[in-house]
């Protein structure tokens, strides 16, 4: 049986100070506190739908916004699913999942390649509003794809609702993970690349 791919990291800068820790093969666990409610919120959904367990601390300066604690949860997160999968050997590595939230549809494929790169299309104009925005969503994503090493395309297909918009990328981002990080039995320990290494 395989060790359960676990990771912890933290980052303290001028603006933020965080800690997160996670479990990839876990079952949901989410002990995660942060001075955002809707960061709280998604990263929920992380662990809910990705069956991530995540403890996270998170704290920064609000004063110019939230940009900074997004961002950096962002990096930080990035930094844990690359270390806890290792040499990535054994793993699906190639996730596609389409998930809805009422009026709102999202597509995400995602490619733990070894290599960070992101085309995001959120679907609407962009938008700074509200303190998860839509932009943020996008840099968001961003930020993780290139500390986690991953490819990643998502398109939203529709939606009106920014919340809706955020949480139907989420949970397709999240169920995308979990694919693509699963083990597939029949590659035992083997990299899933001609390369043969991630």
């Amino acid at each position: 049986m395989k060790q359960e791919r676990l990771s912890k990291k933290n980052r303290s800068t001028g603006e933020t100070e965080i800690s997160i820790e996670i479990n990839l093969d876990g079952t949901g666990l989410s002990l995660i506190n942060s001075p955002i409610g809707m960061l709280n919120h998604m990263l929920d959904q992380i662990a809910r739908h990705g069956l991530v367990d995540i403890k996270a601390d998170i704290k920064g300066d609000l004063e110019t916004g939230t940009h900074h604690i997004i961002e950096d949860t962002a990096i930080v997160l990035g930094m844990c699913i690359d270390e806890a999968l290792g040499d990535r050997s054994g793993i699906t590595r190639m996730g596609d999942k389409t998930c809805m939230l009422d009026e709102a549809l999202c597509h995400v494929a995602i490619d733990l390649s070894g290599r960070g790169y992101s085309v995001i299309d959120m679907g609407k104009e962009a938008s700074n509003d509200g303190e998860f925005s839509v932009d943020m969503c996008r840099h968001f994503y961003e930020s993780l794809s290139s500390n986690g090493r991953f490819g990643i395309h998502l398109k939203m297909l529709s939606g009106t609702n920014d919340h809706h918009i955020l949480e139907s990328s989420f949970k397709t981002f999240s169920r995308a993970l979990k694919e693509a990080a699963s083990y597939d039995p029949r590659r035992l320990d083997s990299i899933p690349s001609t390369k043969g290494s991630l």
